[in-house]
């Protein structure tokens, strides 16, 4: 079944995309931790985008297609801004985030464990990030 979203670029709209995602996955009956971790890796991949993408513009919206099939989920994180190419993050050294005592840096990280499959599509000012896990 198919789900969507759509929210202005605003960290105080995260709390919805969060919720969004629970409601759905709580009516599938999958366990928590699963849902849980969907939830994370969706919500580091929006937060990244607003922050970093058009800087916390209300003006701009993020649209979040969410479609859930037997055997995996798979979201589709649309937005018109800067495009950013999730594989190609490398993963950054723990232990230099440690000794620096640096914030942030493993969110990303985060999401290549998390999800099984990432795709990047960029065309003409429009991205899309697609997160899929297997279930």
């Amino acid at each position: 079944m198919k789900h969507s979203i759509t929210i202005p670029y605003a960290k105080s709209n995260l709390q919805k995309v969060r919720n969004f995602i629970i409601e759905i996955l709580q009516k599938e009956d999958l366990p928590e931790i699963e849902i849980h971790s969907m939830v994370l890796a969706v919500d580091e991949v929006c937060a990244n985008l607003i922050i970093h993408s058009k800087n916390c513009s209300s003006d701009q919206t993020i649209e979040i297609k969410m479609e859930v099939f037997k055997d995996k989920v798979v979201y589709d994180i649309h937005d018109n801004g800067i495009g950013f190419d999730i594989r190609q993050y490398p993963e950054p050294d723990i232990s230099e985030i440690i000794k620096n005592k640096r914030k942030g840096g493993v969110g990303l990280m985060l999401v290549k464990r998390i999800m099984d499959e990432i795709d990047f599509i960029s065309k003409k000012g429009h991205s899309v990030v697609r997160l899929t896990k297997f279930l």
